[in-house]
């Protein structure tokens, strides 16, 4: 009855979707990709949805889409395997554009903010499916614009992940948003630094130097696939909401020993529940993967504007029973010091690294994968009615999202689908920021077996 519950109508499109150009000419070139850029595990899209109470004109938005076009082409081309190399990506800068597709739904906001605590499957019927043979056939930005029974509307977005990060797709989500709504005076806007295109800055060096053990690359000589194991349940989303009060307990957890972020505090409490909740053995060693952004760690820092993927991994990592017989300060230290590790050696080590070993993927064999949408201004988004009602994705995954929460800049959302069985478990040890769990060699968390 739950999940019926969270169903959503079907949408209705108006016409076949279109391919928004931009409105001037652009450069029509071969834009190289980082190796940051083209890793296998990035060739995916990264989907929005932003709720709105007012309506939004989709023939406005479809024209400042095409101004914005101009200054953020690569969106608007196509990526192909390079001649030179079938085993790397490039994107032809060809102006071919973006999708767009106008759809009605019999639906209101308050309705939809109903049923907005977690992504369902009938939610992705709010972004036009492009049918193709392969993840190349798909244009780099697909664009969706539902008008709801009440007047809202509902834009959801996807990004080609290989060629922009989240903070790439924050800044294009603004210079759009400002477009809209600034029509007659487009470039006054001093907030953003127009788009640097060039992905030169993190080229390789010749020889390639591979500096450090890079455990985030790393796979256990003897790998338990806890991944495989999880994705073989039936999974559910869960998500919970922290607020100023409870971050400030959890770093008081920390203190007077160790100072730290919310994110360092956050990160390190999920991922010990994480680890609590899913009965793993004590011995086993998990690791928690998180991204970190590059720019100002780099010498020198990379351009104002880089659009191109400007992070790296940090990895955690502490066997099962290190992580939960103590407190969570102990697992906050592992945090911080594999995010202190990143320097403009350690990315130039693993932009080298990735050089030598295009197959190279992340170990997610044991590990926990938390992404930051937080802090990148994605809830501020304003097409000139007001910011946005709910901002979320359009499915949950396996892996951890930290999101914004609308209203509250200093709130996180976390977001994630665990099996079944055990989200009411990890429900519980996410509720208890009480954070000074033990261990015992019975394997026993608080009397919960593990």
């Amino acid at each position: 009855m739950l999940k019926k519950s969270l169903e959503i109508p079907d949408c209705f499109y108006k016409d076949k979707p279109t391919l928004v150009c931009p409105k001037d000419p652009t450069p029509t070139k071969k834009l190289y990709l980082s190796n940051l850029d083209d890793q296998k595990f990035l060739r995916f899209t990264i989907k929005y949805l932003y709720l709105y109470k007012r309506s939004i004109s989709a023939g406005t938005l479809k024209e400042s889409l095409s101004r914005v076009l101009v200054d953020y082409y690569p969106l608007a081309g196509r990526l192909r395997n390079s001649e030179e190399d079938v085993e790397k990506l490039e994107l032809d800068c060809n102006g071919e554009g973006a999708v767009f597709a106008e759809a009605f739904m019999d639906f209101t906001a308050e309705e939809f903010m109903k049923v907005s605590k977690w992504p369902n499957r009938s939610w992705r019927k709010l972004l036009y499916r492009v049918e193709t043979q392969s993840f190349l056939g798909v244009p780099p930005l697909v664009v969706q614009v539902t008008e709801l029974r009440c007047g809202g509307t509902i834009i959801c977005t996807a990004f080609n992940h290989c060629l922009c990060d989240g903070i790439g797709t924050s800044q294009f989500l603004h210079a759009w948003a400002h477009q809209t709504s600034n029509p007659t005076n487009p470039t006054d806007n001093h907030l953003l630094p127009p788009p640097f295109h060039s992905r030169h800055p993190l080229a390789p060096r010749v020889p390639p130097q591979n500096s450090y053990p890079h455990p985030e690359y790393t796979r256990p000589a003897t790998p338990h696939d806890l991944t495989r194991a999880i994705l073989s349940q039936s999974l559910v989303p869960t998500s919970l909401t922290f607020t100023s009060p409870d971050l400030l307990l959890l770093k008081r957890a920390c203190a007077p020993s160790l100072k730290c972020t919310s994110f360092e505090a956050l990160a390190s409490h999920v991922w010990r529940a994480w680890a609590k909740s899913l009965g793993l053995a004590p011995s086993l060693h998990v690791k928690l993967l998180f991204s970190v952004n590059a720019r100002a760690r780099l010498a020198p820092v990379l351009p104002d504007g880089y659009y191109g993927n400007a992070f790296v991994l940090a990895c955690a990592q502490a066997t099962v029973r290190e992580l939960v017989a103590r407190n969570v300060g102990e697992a906050v230290r592992l945090v911080k010091e594999a995010k202190e590790r990143v320097d403009d050696e350690w990315v130039r080590s693993s932009v080298d690294l990735l050089e030598v070993e295009r197959r190279r993927g992340p170990d997610m064999s044991a590990s926990l994968v938390i992404s930051t949408w937080s802090k990148l201004g994605l809830e501020e988004v304003d097409f000139g009615v007001g910011g946005p009602m709910h901002m979320g994705p359009l499915a949950s995954e396996i892996y951890c999202l930290f999101l914004p929460v609308v209203g509250d800049l200093n709130a996180f959302t976390v977001l994630m689908s665990v099996p079944e069985g055990v989200v009411e478990r990890f429900e519980y040890y996410m509720r208890d920021l009480g954070c000074e769990d033990g261990y015992n060699d019975g394997g026993v968390v608080n009397g919960c077996s593990i």
